[in-house]
C-alpha cells in the first residue's frame, strides 16, 4: 500500500514502524480468512485489512479519529491471528497497538467508558488492589441484576475467589544436579486469582533440575496499559521488571524468565521493541526479551522424559491465540501433553480466538459472547473430560461454558509427575463422547 506520511511524521519512530507496517500490506485478503472479528460481523472494516486502511487514514491525518474509525479498532481483538496468515509479514502487531494509542491520544471517550478502562489498567495491574476489589465486588453480587453490562461483567470475576499468594523473594530449589536458574514472572491477575499454576510450574521444573526464584519487586507485565493505549504506563510497568530482573541475572545469575501465562509472554518478549529507542533502556529491556520463555517452551527445551499420567484422560487443547500467534509456538502444548500420556484433541477452529483477549471482554461484550459460544460448542463436540491451554484469561472466560474442568497445561504435566489433581477428584472420567 502507498502511504502518504509527511517527513515530519516520519520522523517519529512509531510511526516510521507503523508506515512500514502499511506499505508492507498488499490487501491479499488472506487476514480476513484468520480474523475472528470478520468471521462474525461480516464487515470489511472488523477485519485487518480493513482496519489497516482506517489507521492509514487516521495516522495521516494526525487529529481526531472518527468515531466510525475509533469502533472499528476498537473491535479488534489483538489476537493476532492475521500475523499467522499474512504472507507478506505485515508488522499488525506494533500498527494496531500505535493506533490505540493515537486514540487515547485524540478520542474524547464518554465518562463511564473512560472510567472504566482507567479502573481496569488501575486495578487489575496491581495484585494488592486487585485482591481489594474482589473483596468489595462479592459483597456486592446483588447488585450484578442491575448494572450495566461492563460491570455486571466485572462483578462476575467475584465468583473467583482470591488465592494465597507465593511467597516473594523466595528460591525453589532444584532437585538433583542444577541444571538451570530461573525467574518466575507471577503475572498480576493469574496471580491473585489461580496462584496454582504458578506452584504447578515450580513443581514441575524443580523435577527437571531447575532452581525457580521469585524476585521480589517484579509486577505485571504491562499488557493491560498498552492494549488499552496507555503506553506511557505500560512502559514503567516493564521498566520495574527489567530493572528488578536485571539485577538479579547480574548478582546471582538467571538462565531464563519463565512466564506462564501466554498474553503476557508476548509483552515481555516485546520489551526490546518496546524500548529500541531509548539510549538508557534499550540493551536491559532486549536481553529481558531473548530471557523470556513460556514455561511450555522451556520444558520443551529441557528434553527431560515426562512422567505418564496414571489414568486415561481425554483432553481438549485451547490454543491461546497469544501462545499460537503472538510466541509463534504452534502446537507446543499439545505435543508435551501427548508426551505425558494424555489423549489430546483440538477442537475445530482451534486457530481462532474465544474472545477473552484480556480486557476485550468486558469492553466489547456482545462480540466476545459471540466467539466464546462458537468456542464452546467446538469444545464439547470433542467429547473430552478436560479442557486444557497455556493462558489463564481463555480459560477462566470460558469456565462456564465448556461443560468441563479448564486447567493449565502445565497443571496436567505437573499432575501426571505425581502432583495435585488440579480438579475434582470426583469427576468421571469415562464419559461418553459426543456424537457416538
Amino acid at each position: 500500500m502507498r502511504t502518504q506520511f509527511t517527513p515530519l511524521q516520519l520522523g517519529d519512530p512509531q510511526t516510521a514502524v507503523s508506515a512500514a507496517a502499511i506499505r508492507a500490506c498488499v490487501h491479499c485478503g488472506f487476514c480476513n480468512a484468520a480474523c475472528p472479528t470478520f468471521q462474525l460481523l461480516g464487515d470489511e472494516r472488523d477485519g485487518p485489512r480493513g482496519r489497516i486502511r482506517i489507521i492509514q487514514d487516521m495516522l495521516e491525518d494526525g487529529g481526531a479519529p472518527s468515531a466510525e474509525a475509533v469502533r472499528h479498532i476498537d473491535r479488534c481483538l489483538s489476537c493476532l491471528g492475521c500475523k499467522s496468515a499474512c504472507p507478506s509479514g505485515v508488522d499488525y502487531m506494533h500498527l494496531v497497538d500505535h493506533a490505540r494509542e493515537h486514540i487515547a491520544q485524540h478520542h474524547r471517550r464518554g465518562w463511564g467508558e473512560g472510567l472504566l478502562r482507567l479502573s481496569l489498567r488501575t486495578v487489575l495491574m496491581r495484585p494488592w488492589l486487585f485482591r481489594l476489589a474482589l473483596s468489595m465486588a462479592r459483597g456486592a453480587r446483588f447488585l450484578k441484576g442491575s448494572l450495566p453490562p461492563e460491570l455486571a461483567r466485572l462483578l462476575s470475576l467475584a465468583e473467583g475467589a482470591a488465592q494465597e499468594p507465593l511467597p516473594r523473594p523466595r528460591v525453589y530449589p532444584a532437585m538433583g544436579a542444577r541444571r538451570m536458574r530461573v525467574a518466575l514472572l507471577e503475572g498480576c491477575v493469574q496471580a491473585v486469582m489461580a496462584p496454582q499454576i504458578n506452584r504447578a510450574a515450580i513443581r514441575v521444573l524443580n523435577r527437571m533440575g531447575v532452581e525457580v526464584v521469585t524476585v521480589a519487586g517484579a509486577s505485571c507485565c504491562g499488557a493491560i496499559a498498552l492494549h488499552l493505549g496507555a503506553r506511557a504506563d505500560s512502559r514503567r510497568f516493564a521498566m520495574r521488571n527489567i530493572a528488578v530482573w536485571s539485577r538479579e541475572k547480574e548478582t546471582h545469575g538467571l538462565d531464563a524468565i519463565v512466564v506462564t501465562m501466554s498474553g503476557c509472554g508476548v509483552q515481555v518478549k516485546d520489551y526490546g521493541h518496546l524500548f529500541r529507542d531509548d539510549p538508557q533502556w534499550r540493551a536491559p529491556a532486549a536481553s529481558v526479551s531473548a530471557l523470556s520463555v513460556d514455561v511450555m517452551a522451556l520444558i520443551q527445551r529441557l528434553d527431560t522424559p515426562l512422567p505418564k499420567v496414571a489414568e486415561p484422560m481425554r483432553v481438549a487443547y485451547h490454543a491461546a491465540c497469544s501462545l499460537q500467534h503472538g510466541q509463534g509456538l504452534p502446537g507446543i502444548g499439545e505435543r508435551l501433553l501427548a508426551r505425558a500420556g494424555f489423549e489430546v484433541v483440538s477442537p475445530q477452529g482451534a486457530h481462532l480466538c474465544c474472545g477473552a483477549a484480556g480486557t476485550y471482554h468486558v469492553l466489547q461484550a456482545e462480540i466476545a459472547d459471540g466467539l466464546k459460544a462458537r468456542k464452546a460448542e467446538a469444545i464439547r463436540a470433542t467429547g473430552a473430560q478436560v479442557l486444557a491451554g497455556g493462558n489463564f484469561g481463555c480459560l477462566h472466560f470460558l469456565k462456564d461454558v465448556a461443560g468441563m474442568p479448564c486447567v493449565h497445561s502445565v497443571e496436567l504435566i505437573d499432575f501426571a509427575g505425581g502432583g495435585p489433581r488440579p480438579f475434582d477428584a470426583r469427576m468421571p472420567l469415562h464419559l461418553p463422547l459426543v456424537g457416538g
